[in-house]
């Protein structure tokens, strides 16, 4: 009879260690890159979803998640004499370290027109 309440117990600590490992896995941070270039380089890129100014053009942008795969982007690309570009894009977060998506950005290229 004893040894039945130790089986049941350490069977019931076993589904316990498996959930909790089960749940680490899912919400483990994931990283992408997104190279932002422009042409011509040297713009301004602006993130529109919090208005915060992320860089100039050759740029590489960092997004993590615990949650997602993928992050829908918006950014505002600005250059003296030139018209205001807004792209939109998604970025997938499929990287386990910051160093493995800078090792492999998504690129997104985006032409600015000149202002008559």
């Amino acid at each position: 009879m004893a040894s039945r309440v130790h089986l049941q117990s350490f069977l019931m600590k076993l589904c316990v260690l498996a959930a909790l490992g089960f749940l680490t896995a899912c919400s483990q941070r994931m990283y992408g890159v997104v190279k932002v270039e422009s042409i011509p380089p040297g713009a301004e890129v602006i993130n529109l979803k919090d208005d915060t100014h992320l860089g100039m053009t050759p740029l590489l942008v960092t997004w993590e998640s615990d949650d997602e795969d993928t992050r829908h982007a918006t950014v505002e690309l600005r250059k003296v004499g030139y018209v205001e570009e807004i792209a939109s894009f998604w970025v997938k977060l499929r990287h386990k370290t910051k160093d493995a998506a800078i090792a492999e950005p998504q690129s997104v290229t985006i032409e600015l027109k000149k202002k008559k």
